[in-house]
């Protein structure tokens, strides 16, 4: 029985609780002044965002002492490029792969088409600014490393830990002392990710009790149509073209992917961040799917930063959705338009806090929808960010795999085990068989 109770099913369980407690909430306690004041807003409130500040911990320094293992790994610095453009390439092609599954969803099944406008709460909306293309290529560079990494803004992190990853190599053998320890520290950091997985369930559970408890199902019935066709397009994506991709240029088992990353999917569902995943997704892609973390540490962190799948389905069935409400006739031209911007503003506006609202409102504004329908989809955006987050990190882990299987860079002995990743990887009393399942 302990053998079957692993972290994963441990997880998936007290997130259900958390779904099923906070429903219950809504429904019957909402009104309850003690329930949302200590409950909902105390004790919900103050334990999901410890265990989220906990992940967030991890981030910077397990992304810096990971790449720069990664990067001197690699020690081919012309291979380090290569990797790069292969993940940058098939990144893209995934987003516009998303973008135009979703169009061609949302069109067959035509959401928003009789939509009651003056019944609904339209609200207003203030479209957030969208930096120029120009200025984002400038922000890459760090003009201050050390505001960067104390901002946690992960691709001026991400350049400069590459950057000084390299002139270690280039320094040669004096550089060596500074490789050992940032394997020795990346080997602490795991063990960090170990101990935080500890307390995983019940951050889990607080987080979706506090979710539901605000939320409810019942805000999902009005927006049923928008909402039934955009989750049907991101598990289509997340299940039928990442698969496809994988199986096709990976030439690795799908089914046995998803099993290996399913714990991956429940924390970024949970958390609603992929950078907070990042830990997660490292180990479970390095211990689990096995492949080396000269590729993974690189990969993992570029396409949380800028893989943006389940924001550019929810952009294309968005449109849809929104034009539909509207009476406006987008034509064949206009949906073209959506899929190059989305694909364009995926890139011009990854890093930045807001990033899916941006987009739609660019998006919006090039095909000249009104951007205060947004206000129409906002309510029901926290629970499909939940889904998207979860995409978002199926793809990271996709392509990591895809970019690794073309560079002999998997231990394919790891991936076709099924209980790699378990015991041997894991130091805590009592957490032995579950901690690989976790990091997925």
């Amino acid at each position: 029985m302990s053998k079957k109770m692993n972290m994963t099913n441990k997880i998936l369980i007290w997130m259900v609780a958390g779904l099923i407690v906070g429903s219950l909430i809504n429904n019957f306690a909402s009104d309850n002044q003690w329930v949302q004041t200590y409950l909902v807003m105390g004790l919900f409130h103050v334990v999901g965002a410890i265990f989220i500040s906990m992940l967030k911990m991890l981030v910077v320094p397990l992304v810096t002492f990971s790449l720069i293992c990664g990067v001197c790994g690699i020690g081919d610095i012309s291979k380090l490029g290569r990797v790069g453009g292969k993940a940058f390439a098939l990144f893209m092609l995934t987003t516009a792969l998303a973008i135009s599954l979703a169009i061609a969803v949302a069109t067959f099944f035509a959401p928003g088409q009789g939509f009651e406008l003056a019944a609904a709460s339209t609200g207003s909306f203030t479209a957030p600014a969208a930096p120029p293309l120009s200025q984002v290529f400038i922000d890459l560079v760090p003009s201050n490393p050390v505001a960067a990494y104390a901002e946690g803004n992960m691709l001026q992190i991400i350049f400069f830990t590459i950057l000084f990853a390299v002139c270690i190599l280039m320094v040669g053998d004096k550089g060596k002392p500074i490789i050992d320890m940032s394997e020795r520290l990346n080997m602490v950091m795991m063990e960090v990710v170990n101990v935080v997985m500890h307390v995983a369930p019940i951050g889990v559970f607080a987080l979706m009790a506090k979710t539901f408890s605000l939320q409810g199902m019942s805000m999902i019935l009005p927006m049923l149509g928008y909402f039934t066709v955009l989750v049907g397009a991101l598990i289509l994506h997340g299940t039928g073209t990442l698969m496809i991709l994988l199986k096709v240029l990976g030439r690795v088992s799908p089914l046995q992917f998803l099993r290996k990353m399913r714990s991956a999917q429940i924390f970024a569902f949970s958390t609603s961040s992929s950078n907070a995943t990042i830990p997660i997704t490292l180990q479970c892609v390095e211990k689990r799917i096995g492949v080396d973390n000269s590729t993974a540490s690189f990969v993992v962190p570029f396409g949380a930063t800028i893989n943006m799948d389940g924001t550019a389905i929810m952009q294309g069935v968005a449109t849809v959705f929104i034009a539909n409400v509207y009476g406006i006739d987008l034509g064949l031209t206009g949906y073209l338009t959506v899929i190059a911007m989305s694909v364009l503003a995926s890139i011009g506006t990854a890093g930045v806090p807001g990033v899916g609202l941006i987009m739609l409102a660019m998006v919006f504004n090039q095909v000249g929808l009104p951007v205060e329908g947004i206000a129409l989809i906002i309510g029901v955006d926290r629970l499909l960010d939940m889904i998207r987050t979860a995409v978002n990190i199926t793809g990271d882990a996709a392509i990591t795999t895809i970019v690794a299987r073309s560079e002999n860079s998997i231990d394919m002995a790891i991936f076709n085990d099924p209980d790699a990743g378990h015991a041997k990887d894991v130091t805590l009393p009592g957490f032995q068989s579950d901690t690989s399942k976790v990091a997925s």
